[in-house]
């Protein structure tokens, strides 16, 4: 029997492209959407966790606030240990497997499922360890579909196309992230919902994509993954391909600038603005629906300018300043007012970082054939600091605390300067303008 080259969902012949071809003509609106859409669905089930729902999860497992704090720093940097390593991981091995169903498809489905089965578990846990176990495997499993899922891009894309689609996915992303906000506003008390409807969305997010995607099949049988092979799956010289070391530094830093305080945007607005975790929900939601809706402007028309222009470096570097100087506004935020106001500002300048900055990323890729592996090096950009911040910003927020309110203008200065500093490393790139 032969395998085919390519399969979708309705088996319609495809132009013959081997794994790693660079495509050249663009694709449909409707791909584009259902990229968009699966980007949506993985968010609204993986970030709603990070930005509400494990906090109040955790509010129901303790009662005093510094232990709380703790508690979620804590499960939120086990889950993203798993994010780190997870992303390379499975991007290698997306990238060397030889299914007849295609190198993504199946970890974009499989993925997503033992997402949502671990989400399940946290949904009726009654433990911090067992939070942190569930929240581990989640994250496990989200990067499983999360890095094949990136990788298509590189895979299905033209350059030509690169700012307008990433602005698809930046917009989408957070999108989802008004969707979990939402529904979290909405379940506050309702443990099962709160975990499994962001569950199923992320679900049917990932089988409709993967339905439609035409995935090649991967012919060749690849090399033996022995040890070493398996080691340098976490690596790319920065030596060796200085640009990427650049955008990958860059990402690091907007990343931990902007988990500094989401991790904690809750505790904030109850410790800093007197509101009660119901209102501060609330809050959250519509702060996230203020933010989103000026990301999805912003984002949309600088990944059209970019595109048309070939501009891509400057854009990057002024988006991550002005995110930065919305953190630094925070810090002396006090009332809900001046919360809303600066959301607006943050969603600004995060519009314009996600439409152009994976643009520029697709563009300094060292190798299209290990796109997977590659894209999964870069995404541990997203993994570190997203396990690295809950500890820092634990440690920082308890430096000159009182007994009822932790330190959040140390805590969100230091986010603030990370994020200049995060501006001033996209500036060396050579590779893209």
């Amino acid at each position: 029997m032969t395998i085919p080259t390519h399969t979708t969902l309705t088996d319609r012949p495809a132009a013959r492209r081997r794994c790693g071809e660079k495509p050249t003509e663009p694709k449909s609106p409707a791909f584009v959407f259902a990229l968009g859409f699966a980007q949506f669905g993985l968010f609204v089930a993986l970030l709603g966790p990070v930005i509400v729902s494990m906090a109040l999860k955790v509010n129901t497992v303790l009662a005093n606030p510094t232990e709380r704090t703790s508690a979620l720093g804590l499960v939120l940097g086990v889950g993203a240990i798993a994010a780190f390593v997870g992303n390379a991981l499975f991007g290698r091995l997306s990238d060397r497997t030889t299914s007849r169903f295609g190198r993504r498809r199946p970890w974009l489905i499989g993925g997503s499922l033992v997402m949502a089965a671990a989400l399940l578990l946290i949904s009726q846990a009654q433990s911090v360890p067992v939070l942190a176990v569930g929240w581990f495997i989640a994250q496990l499993g989200a990067n499983a579909a999360f890095a094949p899922f990136i990788a298509t891009m590189a895979d299905q894309l033209p350059d030509k196309q690169y700012a307008k689609a990433s602005a698809m996915v930046g917009v989408m992303q957070n999108v989802g992230v008004l969707g979990a906000s939402q529904i979290a506003s909405h379940m506050t008390g309702n443990m099962l919902g709160l975990f499994m409807v962001p569950a199923a969305v992320g679900v049917v997010g990932m089988v409709v994509y993967a339905l439609v995607l035409d995935d090649p099949v991967l012919e060749e049988k690849p090399d033996r993954l022995d040890w070493r092979t398996l080691a340098g799956t976490f690596w790319v010289s920065p030596f060796r391909n200085p640009d990427f070391g650049f955008a990958w530094w860059s990402r690091f830093l907007i990343i931990l600038s902007s988990f500094l305080f989401t991790t904690f945007r809750l505790n904030f607005l109850v410790d800093r603005v007197g509101l009660k975790d119901a209102e501060a929900a609330g809050a959250i939601a519509t702060g996230i629906l203020i933010y989103t809706g000026v990301l999805v402007v912003s984002g949309w028309v600088a990944g059209v300018v970019s595109d048309r222009t070939g501009k891509r470096k400057m854009l990057v570097a002024s988006s991550t300043l002005l995110f930065g100087v919305g953190v630094a506004l925070l810090a002396h935020a006090h009332t809900l007012s001046a919360f809303y106001v600066v959301e607006a500002i943050m969603g600004l300048a995060y519009g314009i970082y996600m439409s152009v900055d994976m643009a520029l990323v697709l563009e300094v890729l060292p190798n299209r054939d290990d796109s997977g592996k590659d894209l999964g090096v870069f995404n541990m950009a997203n993994a570190i600091p997203q396990s690295f911040a809950p500890l820092l910003g634990s440690l920082l927020l308890g430096l000159g605390a009182t007994a009822t309110s932790p330190n959040y203008t140390l805590m969100l200065w230091t986010a603030a300067i990370v994020a200049l500093i995060g501006a001033a490393v996209v500036l060396p790139i050579r590779k893209v303008q």
